[in-house]
């Protein structure tokens, strides 16, 4: 299990976030300060407060963990 911290400011960012995910064989959990949600959902995702960083689970192995970092770049907190 890997995490990390992105921040999605549009529908367009959720969108794609989204996209992200799916494209992903493992499982991909975002989590807020009172929801976890499939991050492979786009409806699920707006269950979410976006006015905070959102925290990724990621259920892979740090060569996938890196390869999604990589591609989720934009949006990561840093």
């Amino acid at each position: 299990m890997r995490e990390f911290l992105i921040r999605l400011k549009s529908v367009q960012d959720v969108q794609e976030f989204v996209a992200l995910a799916t494209a992903r064989p493992y499982t991909v959990f975002i989590l807020d300060a009172r929801n976890k949600v499939n991050g492979k959902s786009f409806m699920e995702m707006f269950c979410l407060d976006f006015r905070r960083p959102l925290r990724v689970i990621a259920h892979c192995d740090e060569e996938e963990f890196q390869a999604f970092l990589s591609d989720a770049d934009r949006f990561l907190v840093k």
